[in-house]
């Protein structure tokens, strides 16, 4: 242990349990097909110090920052571990991003190199015309690609394999100084990098231990990709400082999450709204009650599936409320309301719904939720986007863009993004009820509900289109989906058009990439069918 153990920074708290337990598997990464890899806290802590060297003499130092292109692997981790260790800052970039977008994080970060894995030489390497300058610092070679061996990058399976060094006689000590820089969703347009303080990993720690409640004897689970906070915050960091094993995914599989969770024995494991109604819309199985999993940490559970998918898969559902910015409140089991995402702690954070002048919304008024922690000054840094730091925190309040409610006894309801929401004959349209319907249907395997501008040019009113990618062998039969949800949905629920597609793009938080769908979108496209066709 170094001589000034200081928690909750990172390396630290690895070493430390390195130090106590150098042998113990902590995590488990399932790579499907190509089998399961093993990581000890001894691999983290000696692995991390080998690259925490490469990086040093590639002249990568204090304050520095250098992106990571690569799905869910050990070497994450690692990367993570070496950060910590000499102060730089790790970029983890959406593993689904190419061209321009790719580009994008890695100049915006300001990045001097890339690690990543095989399966992304192509892309990296078409990205960094638009960046010369940045290095590639190491490639780790993994099963399941193309991509064959290239002599002119340092192989990181070479570099890690290679003799044991120890930490940096002058690692850092800064655990209130940047850690990482986490790109949003970008939904809506180019993603900010959220400038994220090492202090962060303790409090990770400490909602795991307060608000999750794991217990020592759990084994955590996410398909979550690592460059997403909440793998990190729900999933890798409590599962690393608190010694409890997980698993992950080396990408979200709905269709083997409970196989999964039943091989390693997985008792709780992390969803997004999104990812929920794709395990719903897979087919009803005998087993599907007859799993470990006893607690289901979800972000936006669609409420028309709440209850069923608790009863349907023996699970209880812990809803909670949060950014990479910040923001939080939970719903515990049992606690609030079915469809509330929760309460903020009390005494530790504030939040109230408020219309445009921010006078505070009445009880069922719609506004936007804002929110702020006792006693501490509000603060998001967005890399290099000054202004838009500071208009998410006009005010001392922190602006989440989201349109919710709360209602008589303080619970808050999330209803739509600033800007959005699906308006049809003056009434307000939930997309997840029309998901639910659609994800029900046999030949349905994944769905997406959206809306585009009303043929009728009535302001704000929407079409309502639903894109399903059909079930494997089946060949969609428009008109009998159509007869079947109008049995189940009111009349202005009832999509204008149906739109056929291979897959539905997401974001590394599995959210629906709506935006995407919609552009290609064409009314009068061989995969799209009206309701009165």
């Amino acid at each position: 242990m170094p001589s000034e153990f200081i928690p909750g920074l990172f390396a630290d708290e690895l070493e430390l349990q390195f130090e106590k337990s150098p042998d113990f598997t902590i995590m488990t990464f399932d790579n499907g097909e190509y089998g399961d890899e093993t990581v000890t806290y001894g691999d983290i802590f000696t692995k991390g110090c080998k690259l925490a060297k490469v990086l040093r003499a590639a002249g990568i130092g204090k304050g520095d920052r250098f992106s990571l292109v690569m799905r869910n692997h050990p070497e994450f981790v690692y990367a993570l571990m070496a950060a910590s260790l000499i102060g730089a800052l790790v970029v983890p970039i959406d593993p689904r991003s190419k061209g321009g977008k790719l580009s994008y994080q890695i100049k915006d970060s300001g990045s001097k190199g890339i690690i990543l894995t095989n399966e992304f030489i192509a892309d990296t390497e078409s990205a960094l015309k638009e960046a010369p300058a940045v290095r590639i610092l190491g490639i780790a070679y993994k099963e399941g690609f193309k991509e064959s061996y290239r002599p002119e990058y340092p192989s990181l399976n070479e570099l890690l394999a290679g003799p044991a060094v120890p930490p940096p006689d002058d690692r850092n000590r800064d655990a209130n100084g940047p850690f990482e820089i986490i790109y949003t969703s970008g939904t809506t347009g180019d993603p900010k990098g959220v400038v994220v303080k090492a202090n962060r990993m303790a409090m990770f720690k400490l909602l795991a231990q307060l608000i999750w409640q794991y217990r020592p004897d759990d084994k955590l689970y996410t398909g979550l990709s690592l460059t997403h906070g909440n793998a990190q915050a729900v999933t890798t960091i409590p599962s690393l400082m608190l010694g409890i094993p997980c698993v992950i995914s080396r990408k979200f599989t709905k269709s083997r999450i409970w196989d999964v969770c039943r091989k390693h024995g997985c008792t709780s494991f992390s969803l997004l709204g999104g990812m929920m109604m794709g395990i719903y819309s897979e087919p009803s199985r005998d087993n599907d009650a007859d799993n470990p999993v006893r607690l289901v940490l979800s972000a936006g559970t669609p409420i028309p599936i709440w209850e069923s998918f608790e009863t349907r898969f023996n699970v209880k559902i812990h809803e909670w409320y949060g950014a990479v910015e910040g923001g939080f409140a939970h719903n515990p089991p049992g606690a609030g309301p079915t469809g509330s995402f929760g309460k903020p702690i009390e005494g530790i954070m504030e939040m109230k719904v408020v219309r445009e002048d921010d006078t505070e919304c009445a009880p069922g008024e719609i506004g936007e939720l804002i929110s702020r922690m006792v006693g501490q000054k509000e603060e998001v840094q967005y890399h290099g986007k000054k202004e838009a730091s500071e208009a998410k925190t006009r005010g001392g309040w922190l602006r989440s863009g989201d349109m919710c409610h709360g209602d008589d006894n303080g619970w808050f309801f999330f209803d739509f993004r600033k800007g959005g929401g699906l308006r049809r004959q003056g009434d307000f349209i939930q997309p997840e009820f029309v998901e639910k319907a659609l994800a029900e249907l046999p030949e349905v395997s994944d769905v997406c509900v959206y809306g585009i501008p009303a043929e009728s040019g009535s302001p704000g009113e929407s079409d309502i289109v639903a894109a399903i990618v059909p079930a494997s062998g089946i060949t969609i039969d428009p008109k009998k989906i159509f007869r079947t949800i109008s049995s189940s949905l009111d009349n202005n629920s009832i999509p204008s058009f149906l739109q056929v597609v291979e897959e539905i793009p997401k974001t590394a938080s599995e959210k629906n990439l709506d935006r995407v769908l919609r552009d290609e979108f064409r009314k009068d496209a061989p995969n799209v069918h009206r309701i009165k066709d």
